[in-house]
């Protein structure tokens, strides 16, 4: 049994090999990182500070991501089971134990997850026909207004509808303020900030990752060739684009307006003067102002990432007492987890940032500090550390005494973002259908990557070569010697190598 075990894990974590010049980052991604999210997130569903074993809508979805390339059969079934728990308004439960016993909240991000995964889950594997798998929604009385969430089981809905229309029905869903930037309801993401939605509060944040979504999904709706959707998402996009502009605070964009008007994340502020994940997202999106974006990220390598204990802050002052009352975020201790602490889900958030913007040397910089082993090299650092060097942590402190310890271990959403990261934006490494694209951001110092992926019954030995210390781009490619302008797949039985000039 032990060695059917032993086997089981090796079939599932052979199908990506790596050889980098950083040992500590080939062991997270060719082992660890896949290790903790099918064991923790998506089978236990469970770590040492989360035990309820629920699925979350938003949490296993973004767990799908690092699945996408080696599989896809799984992030499939999952998309259809997601679908299945939307309500008829296109709200979706929070979280959920099986069959439908869960939660329905005013939090305002988890649907968008939906059509954002699902477009990407097309992207990558060429698979359209899963946009008219049919799938049910469930119906139940919609909170009334003195109700920030119910728990019960809902019915199964008689309307049944496709895919795509599950994922347009959870964009429709969303509504936007006085401001022209979506509601931020019960929490956008940071659950924490609880209260600043209140009736009217709004969300930067949540508008430019509604643009990602929308802007990952009208190639889907192309495809379909639905242009009245494409016209509407992108008229959409234009008046939604132009607010989060608005948003701008002269050296970084602001996190939210709050349910009085005040602003949240401003360089006027005592209290939360900036948030790392309003500046990634301008970045990620591909929407925001170009010299802008530039700016925001220096703020951030500016004001909350630091040296000395080598973590990155999600937002900087702590909520003390702001008022009003910001969530339950402010009853942290600052410097804890979401309230100052690094929040790892964001900050790899912002390492997809920089490798976008083609940062190769703050990339670098900032992947170091996200590594766990690089926290344990000595038993100095692990006596600081105190969590398993060889997982995600999803917070680590900044402040006190306890600068530097890790917090939730385990059970975090960032280990899927971190091993997505690291293949597609720091490797460049990315499939669309059966092509292989190659848009790498290698550290200083990478001279030469080797990488393994198995593609049906064929090996492909991939080698990235970056004999300038460029760091970014790819100058050429080589498949089997050939030089050739793209590479296709083949299921052929045969072993092939690419060789990536950077």
């Amino acid at each position: 049994r032990l060695h059917a075990v032993r086997q089981q894990w090796e079939d599932r974590l052979s199908l990506l090999r790596f050889d980098l010049p950083d040992p500590a980052m080939a062991l997270m991604l060719g082992r660890w990182l896949p290790y903790q999210v099918q064991a923790s997130r998506l089978w236990m569903r469970a770590g040492f500070y989360q035990a309820g074993g629920a699925f979350g809508y938003r949490d296993q979805l973004q767990d799908m991501l690092s699945l996408l390339h080696t599989r896809p059969d799984a992030a499939r079934a999952h998309l259809l089971e997601c679908a299945a728990h939307q309500f008829e308004e296109g709200d979706v439960q929070h979280w959920w134990h099986p069959p439908r016993y869960g939660v329905r909240t005013r939090i305002s991000d988890d649907k968008l997850f939906l059509p954002y995964v699902t477009a990407l889950y097309v992207q990558i594997t060429g698979d359209t026909s899963i946009l008219s798998e049919e799938a049910p929604y469930l119906h139940g009385d919609p909170l009334s207004e003195e109700e920030t969430e119910r728990l019960f089981s809902p019915e199964v809905s008689e309307i049944s509808e496709p895919l795509r229309l599950h994922c347009l029905r959870a964009i429709d869903h969303v509504a936007c303020g006085a401001h022209g930037l979506p509601l931020m309801g019960g929490g956008d993401w940071n659950d924490g900030m609880n209260r600043v939605g209140g009736e009217n509060g709004e969300s930067v944040w949540l508008g430019w990752f509604l643009l990602s979504v929308i802007s990952e999904f009208i190639p889907v709706a192309r495809m379909r060739k639905d242009e009245n959707t494409v016209n509407e998402l992108m008229e959409f996009a234009a008046k939604l684009r132009a607010a989060v502009e608005r948003a701008w605070d002269g050296r970084w964009y602001l996190r939210a307006i709050n349910d009085d008007g005040q602003k949240i994340g401003s360089n006027q502020s005592d209290e939360c003067r900036i948030d790392v994940i309003s500046q990634a997202w301008a970045v990620i999106s591909g929407m925001g102002d170009a010299q802008r974006q530039q700016t925001a990220v220096r703020s951030v390598m500016d004001l909350l990432v630091e040296q000395g204990t080598g973590i990155v802050r999600l937002l900087w002052p702590p909520f003390d007492k702001h008022q009003p009352f910001a969530g339950y975020i402010q009853r942290y201790l600052g410097g804890l987890r979401e309230n100052g602490g690094q929040y790892t889900h964001a900050a790899v958030w912002f390492l997809k940032a920089l490798a976008m913007l083609g940062e190769a040397d703050r990339a670098g910089e900032v992947l170091n500090m996200l590594n766990p082993v690089n926290h344990a090299l000595t038993s100095q650092q692990a006596s600081v550390y105190k969590g398993e060097p060889y997982v995600v942590a999803g917070d680590v402190y900044s402040c006190g005494s306890n600068a530097g310890r890790s917090g939730w271990t385990w059970y975090t959403g960032a280990a899927a973002w971190m091993y997505t990261v690291y293949l597609e934006d720091i490797l460049g490494i990315k499939l669309q259908g059966e092509k292989l694209i190659f848009e790498p951001c290698l550290p200083p110092g990478w001279d030469k990557v080797s990488v393994e992926l198995l593609h049906g019954e064929s090996l492909y030995k991939i080698e990235l070569f970056n004999p300038e210390g460029r760091g970014t781009g790819a100058r050429s490619l080589l498949l089997d010697g050939k030089a050739c302008s793209e590479i296709v797949l083949k299921d052929d039985k045969n072993t092939h190598y690419i060789k990536v000039v950077i």
